[in-house]
């Protein structure tokens, strides 16, 4: 199959994640291949099936199917696209694993770092290489992944790490939540905080290894931060979630970065929030008894 443009998006069969597959087969035109990906074969066929049926459809949509906590099947697509087609110009890492209010932190985060920072490497690590000149590698992150938001305690661990060493800053938060000893190491309970932390200090890693090259192309690699959404995952942590957006609407400021005629310099391995550059440094570490989402 010929296809001029190729984008990805994991996490996609509901909510954020579908609406960007909707809004990049919107944009794209009829011989560009959008892949909608998850973890259900039949919720990603579903997806994919429904999308194609939608007015004004242009590109193509594909599902495929991809378990993000298969670091080995990141691997083995972006290996394949690259091999089959040159490589891809469109990739967005969505996945989240669904936490719920009263439901204990500790006891799920390993699926949490799994799916939001694991599979955040191995999609930086994988699909970095098979990135067209020109291209756009998005991980969806939030307001809470500036470095403000961690006990100054962690900052070393993060600050002008690169990826080999964000990894390992994961991997023993990790294993001090199994140990039961993150708490006294300035850990907070709630998942997201760190993860959050992680996942934009990995992006900016990549980026600093690339970044002349990318600029000299107008690659872009950044976190994105969609703001506020109304979804099945983030609905039961909101207290009022009238200010929410839709995840349509959430979408369109990813999409206009994603088809911007430049890429911006000063938004590359940054953590952007409607087409604005979050400083790495804001942010204070939350109380632990306001555990509400912030975007």
């Amino acid at each position: 199959m010929n296809v001029s443009r190729i984008a990805l998006v994991t996490g996609a069969n509901q909510g954020l994640g579908r609406a960007l597959v909707e809004g990049l087969e919107a944009r794209m035109s009829p011989d560009d291949l959008v892949l909608l990906t998850g973890r259900s074969h039949q919720r990603v066929t579903d997806a994919a099936r429904e999308v194609t049926q939608l007015p004004g459809t242009r590109a193509r949509v594909e599902g495929r199917v991809l378990d993000v906590t298969d670091t080995e099947a990141i691997a083995r697509l972006a290996e394949d696209l690259q091999a089959r087609h040159g490589g891809v110009d469109v990739v967005i890492s969505n996945a989240i694993a669904r936490v719920l209010p009263e439901e204990s932190q500790a006891e799920r985060a390993d699926e949490f770092i799994d799916v939001s920072n694991t599979a955040t490497h191995a999609i930086l690590r994988s699909f970095g290489p098979a990135l067209r000149p020109g291209g756009r590698l998005l991980v969806v992150a939030s307001s809470l992944g500036t470095l403000g938001h961690l006990d100054p305690r962690l900052h070393h661990l993060f600050d002008g790490a690169s990826l080999d060493q964000v990894e390992y800053a994961v991997e023993s938060w990790r294993r001090a939540i199994h140990n039961r000893t993150a708490a006294e190491a300035g850990w907070p309970i709630w998942l997201n905080v760190p993860s959050k932390v992680a996942q934009v200090a990995a992006v900016r890693a990549l980026a600093a290894e690339r970044r002349e090259h990318d600029l000299a192309t107008g690659t872009l690699i950044a976190a994105v931060c969609p703001g506020m959404v109304d979804t099945a995952t983030s609905r039961p942590w909101f207290s009022d979630y009238s200010h929410a957006q839709s995840p349509a609407r959430a979408a369109r400021a990813v999409l206009d970065l994603i088809f911007a005629d430049h890429a911006d310099p000063a938004l590359y391995g940054e953590l952007v929030r409607f087409g604005k550059p979050l400083p790495w440094y804001d942010g204070t570490p939350p109380v632990e008894q306001d555990r509400m989402l912030t975007p």
